[in-house]
């Protein structure tokens, strides 16, 4: 049995390539009978997202490259020459590995991303739903899972911050205790302040309040956390509410000055606001910081967290390879046992048809009055005899032959000592 793992990811092709080469989700198990009857696979599965498209095949045969480039490439109207530089092909405990570290987030964009993990599963639920997934692909699966959730649990890959949006939430976690009993304020509703959103809400936020310019995109925004949207212009009057402010617009004069500031504090009764502002110009005035109770961090005092993260995600990255490789291997020693399945399983057949056959040989005799001690001791002798003869004459000739191997393996298969060998 072998395993292979196809496709190009974000280090391998330009963004326009990979958005040639993407499935449809509703397309994916049409794309999976065309490839299993394409290409000759018996078990496949399509991983298809923005950074990435992977095909993982299982089966008895293992598909050339040009293969899979020709179906690949056939399939989304692309001329062979147009993939071809862009794909990695990984053979059997490699592509093992490969699903393995990208279920990990290993492979990613953003090292340690915990998202591609539900990505994957979806993929695996869709390749399942197709009739596309067997023993081998199962199982490799639930390894696949199992590693990742192993990865999660024994390192600190996903534990630091690693972006903008969370290094403003883990600053944030870190100034307050409790999450739960405080306020976030977040000035603009770009791509930033979704994630810098999306992550206070898995903290635990207590309330999110967004404001834009244009407030139907703030309560697009605002919808998946719960929060609600306001206008910029609405920004002052729910200002003192806020314990902490993330500012991410592209305006060009200061959204928050230093009056403002002095005028929340004193209406907040001096209770502390922790204000992030990642915006290039500045909407927050530098000398709001200067007030008591106003903790103002602008982006290059995050970039600090972020580095500090990376360095702890690499090392946590090493440590999630040993756990991979691990794993791996606990894999591929399974699936070389599957290989052995259908050799046992035509042996044991064998050897209970010899059982049979001399079995209903000494039940006649018995029947016909014969000795049953005797009728047994010949049943012994006759069936020992059977059993032996084939391995016999092949030890023999591998001997003549000067074939140690065989001579040695018949030893570990039957578990002669070296000593009774002789």
């Amino acid at each position: 049995m072998s395993l292979i793992a196809f496709g190009l990811n974000h280090r391998t092709a330009p963004v326009d390539i990979r958005e040639q080469v993407a499935f449809p989700p509703d397309r994916l198990d049409e794309a999976l009978a065309d490839l299993r009857a394409s290409v000759g696979v018996e078990e496949a599965a399509i991983l298809s997202t923005c950074n990435r498209t992977e095909i993982y095949c299982g089966g008895d045969r293992q598909p050339a490259t040009e293969e899979l480039v020709g179906w690949f490439s056939r399939y989304h109207d692309l001329e062979p020459t147009a993939v071809a530089p862009y794909v990695y092909v990984h053979p059997d405990r490699e592509a093992v590995r490969q699903v393995m570290r990208v279920a990990s987030g290993l492979d990613s964009l953003v090292l340690g991303e915990p998202q591609i993990l539900g990505q994957l599963k979806g993929a695996y639920e869709a390749a399942a739903a197709a009739g596309s997934v067997g023993g081998q692909l199962n199982r490799l699966f639930q390894q696949t899972f199992a590693a990742a959730k192993q990865v999660r649990t024994d390192t600190a890959i996903g534990a630091s911050a690693v972006s903008v949006a969370y290094a403003a939430v883990s600053l944030a976690r870190q100034f307050f205790d409790d999450l739960e009993h405080h306020t976030a304020l977040l000035l603009g509703a770009g791509e930033t302040n979704d994630l810098v959103a999306r992550h206070l809400h898995e903290a635990g936020i207590g309330r999110v309040i967004i404001a834009n310019r244009t407030v139907e995109r703030a309560r697009d925004l605002a919808h998946p956390v719960n929060g609600f949207a306001i206008g910029l212009d609405e920004v002052e009057a729910h200002l003192a509410e806020a314990d902490l402010v993330v500012s991410a617009t592209a305006s060009e004069e200061p959204l928050i000055t230093k009056p403002m500031a002095r005028r929340i504090v004193k209406q907040r009764r001096h209770r502390p606001v922790l204000m992030v502002d990642i915006a290039v110009p500045r909407d927050i005035d530098p000398a709001a910081g200067e007030l008591d109770d106003i903790y103002l961090y602008a982006v290059d005092d995050l970039q600090a967290i972020i580095e500090e993260g990376l360095r702890s995600r690499q090392a946590a990255a090493m440590q999630a390879e040993e756990i991979i490789d691990a794993r791996a291997d606990h894999y591929m020693a399974w699936l070389r046992a599957q290989d052995a399945v259908s050799t046992i399983r035509t042996f044991r057949e064998h050897t209970h048809q010899l059982q049979a056959d001399e079995f209903e040989r000494a039940r006649r005799q018995i029947a016909a009055g014969h000795d049953p001690e005797a009728v047994l001791a010949e049943f012994g002798r006759r069936l020992t005899n059977k059993f032996i003869h084939t391995p016999t004459v092949a030890m023999n000739q591998a001997a003549q032959r000067g074939d140690e191997e065989i001579v040695r393996a018949a030893r570990h298969l039957f578990d002669i000592p070296e000593d009774d060998a002789q």
